[in-house]
């Protein structure tokens, strides 16, 4: 009977210490909730690995979370270049819900949009699109029937810079990096990590500043230049992008590019893509 009653006892004194420990965990798990949440890059914007699909929606990676509400038919394939793609049935796009992205993540000062692409054909397809209120089509990131791609962005009621540029290329996986610094005044579009053409800025002005009559992948707002193939690993950022992350980027993944950044060490990784090539 005394050992009964010790044991209670006992068991009576370690509660509070099980519940402290429980408290210690829940806010633990808050924290880690919180934590990723966090952009993993202040100029990242958008980032689909397209590894995660969920019902009717794709996962977006950046720590913003926009993800896209898949349109008509969107699938994920094994067939990526890391790890899965997305295969878009022609006319079938991921929705951003553009009048909602923040007005901070819109690109204005600079802008880069990434992406490995493998079309199904040589046509009019649109990689990523946005447009603002007041009808700009602010960016247009395309593989082209012309046989070229092309790297456009707009101001309000001006064309900032438009190149077309490069070969373009059916049933084969390309990388497309396309980028923009207003404070250097230079659009490069580099095509597998080459820079293929190149254009000064035109107008001293910003990239339009909002994505109100929306923002898409694969399709163009008003339906036109629906894109019909793979894609896998598409990244945009508001700034120029150099050709050394372009680079480092195009071989090791948005990922490992954010890792060897957070370490310092571009100058060191994009030496050594060099010496391997």
């Amino acid at each position: 009977m005394k050992r009964n009653l010790r044991s209670i006892i006992s068991d009576c004194k370690r509660a509070p210490y099980l519940v402290y420990l429980l408290l210690i965990g829940a806010l633990c798990l808050h924290s880690m909730d919180f934590a990723s949440a966090e952009p993993l890059d202040p100029d990242l914007v958008l980032y689909f690995d397209y590894e995660d699909f969920k019902g009717d929606t794709v996962l977006e990676k950046s720590g913003r979370g926009y993800d896209g509400a898949i349109n008509g038919k969107v699938t994920q394939s094994k067939d990526g270049k890391f790890g899965s793609a997305a295969h878009f049935v022609l006319g079938s796009f991921l929705d951003l819900d553009g009048p909602n992205i923040k007005p901070d993540d819109i690109p204005t000062e600079g802008m880069s949009v990434v992406a490995w692409i493998n079309v199904e054909a040589i046509a009019d397809m649109a990689i990523f699109n946005a447009r603002a209120a007041d009808n700009t089509w602010l960016v247009h990131p395309e593989a082209r029937g012309s046989g070229k791609y092309r790297w456009l962005n707009r101001s309000p009621g001006s064309t900032i810079f438009d190149i077309r540029a490069g070969d373009n290329k059916d049933n084969e996986w390309q990388h497309y990096a396309g980028t923009f610094s207003r404070a250097e005044g230079l659009a490069v579009l580099y095509i597998n990590g080459k820079n293929v053409g190149e254009e000064k800025a035109r107008v001293p002005t910003p990239i339009a500043g909002d994505w109100d009559q929306g923002a898409r992948v694969g399709y163009n707002i008003d339906d036109n230049r629906p894109f019909a193939g793979l894609m896998d690993d598409l990244n945009v950022w508001k700034r120029g992008l150099t050709e050394e992350e372009v680079n480092i980027i195009m071989s090791e993944g948005v990922d490992a590019f954010l890792a060897v950044e957070a370490q310092g060490k571009l100058a060191t990784t994009w030496g050594k893509l060099k010496a391997s090539k």
